[in-house]
């Protein structure tokens, strides 16, 4: 089962809006250490739940879901077969894995994540 594994809060000052949700919910928000400017976002190990992030609006929609599948040429097949289509990438993520941003038949974003450490 290919289960969301990761969201993202896309936001036009990201700095500022993280700070509001770590007062607001508790979520621990740090600067991601990697080639874009990216907000990673802790929120909370000792409970059932998904971490994230907050980074620059790129799309009208202001949260993505992000899923994560085994291959994700397949998916992105699936996507395709089924009506959606892909709208940035597939990009490769270092000691991530690979990563593209598809919409689905009504327009809403979301991500596929395949695991593992893309050089």
């Amino acid at each position: 089962m290919n289960r969301p594994i990761h969201f993202e809060i896309l936001a036009d000052n990201p700095q500022e809006l993280s700070a509001f949700y770590s007062r607001v919910l508790g979520w621990k928000v740090s600067l991601w250490d990697g080639p874009q400017t990216y907000w990673s976002v802790d929120t909370g190990d000792d409970e059932k739940g998904i971490n994230g992030a907050f980074m620059h609006r790129h799309f009208e929609q202001s949260v993505i879901n992000t899923s994560e599948v085994e291959s994700l040429e397949q998916a992105i097949n699936v996507v395709e077969e089924n009506g959606g289509r892909i709208v940035l990438g597939p990009n490769d993520i270092p000691g991530v894995g690979r990563h593209a941003y598809c919409a689905d038949p009504e327009g809403n974003i979301f991500g596929l994540m395949q695991p593992g450490a893309a050089e």
